[in-house]
């Protein structure tokens, strides 16, 4: 396979996953906006933090306040992440693996384009806010749905999945660092209790409200919501579960190669066997936030290595 190709099925499923990301985080940010909070920084400068554009936002903005805070994270060109960058940026990369995509994967992601075009200022107005940010989750449940059900098992199925799930990995770990560390109240200590609904807005961003009243019985816990978001298997955007995709699919590459492998093998290995026997306890023996920094990190690194191993 091309560098080429491999490099926009990676970077065509980042930024799908991106898109999904941004639309949660601004719904729990809205949400979260209406309850009191004891701390100074507000829920949309909490959103920005986590969706890593805090520093070209107050490059063009004074203030974080709602209007401007949605505005630069839905539809701002100037800013990369910003949920329609992303879907143009990943129009972008499937129109240039057009052939290498079936025709369900290409109309999911075309599709979307196609109608995001047709969108006017009542779209984004405040009133259809909850809408909007519905439909940008949607379509990146019908990409992955797609690409999953339709792809031969094949290097570009490899590359898609290793983008979606390096990707989310790292939101994964920004939501719950930004959460913990960055809106924990000054008063409180690192470890102990926070408000209940903080806590319910991290489940509320992955969708695992359900999913952690399975796995833990009765009220909402903090430690274990970071357990089941990070060392949990079977929750599907833990880091965990994250990296065991991760390395499968960099595992089938180096098959495909004869065996050979790189430095992001070495790396994701690693990192997979420290999600896999740490836990809990010892986390927050160590520090939540200072693993949780780490493991960005340490997954900027392994996407570096991903780049230059295959996509360079």
């Amino acid at each position: 396979m091309l560098s080429r190709t491999a490099s926009n099925l990676f970077w065509l499923a980042r930024s799908v996953e991106r898109m999904d990301y941004v639309a949660r985080l601004l719904d729990v940010a809205r949400h979260m906006s209406v309850l009191a909070s004891p701390n100074s920084l507000n829920e949309w400068h909490s959103a920005l933090i986590a969706a890593g554009c805090e520093t070209p936002f107050f490059e063009l903005h004074e203030r974080s306040d709602e209007a401007a805070v949605l505005h630069f994270l839905i539809r701002d060109r100037r800013n990369p992440s910003s949920i329609m960058s992303c879907l143009v940026q990943a129009r972008n990369n499937a129109r240039a693996v057009r052939a290498a995509l079936t025709l369900d994967v290409w109309e999911a992601i075309n599709g979307a384009y196609l109608e995001a075009r047709e969108f006017d200022e009542e779209t984004f107005s405040s009133d259809n806010f909850s809408t909007f940010v519905d439909w940008a989750k949607r379509q990146a449940l019908l990409f992955n749905g797609a690409y999953t059900n339709t792809l031969l098992r094949t290097e570009n199925f490899n590359f898609l999945r290793l983008g979606t799930f390096l990707e989310r990995a790292d939101n994964t770990a920004r939501i719950l660092d930004v959460k913990y560390h960055v809106l924990l109240p000054s008063f409180e200590q690192v470890g102990g209790s926070l408000d209940y609904y903080q806590w319910a807005a991290i489940l509320r961003s992955v969708s695992a409200r359900r999913s952690y009243h399975a796995l833990y019985k009765g009220r909402v816990v903090p430690w274990q919501v970071v357990e089941m978001l990070i060392l949990r298997p079977e929750m599907p955007r833990s880091l965990r579960a994250c990296y065991e995709q991760v390395l499968e699919n960099l595992d089938t590459l180096a098959q495909r190669h004869g065996g050979r492998a790189g430095e992001a093998h070495r790396l994701a290995g690693e990192m997979h066997a420290r999600l896999r026997y740490s836990r809990i306890d010892d986390i927050f023996q160590r520090g939540l936030h200072e693993f949780l920094t780490d493991t960005i990190d340490r997954t900027v690194v392994i996407g570096g290595e991903i780049q230059k191993f295959y996509l360079g």
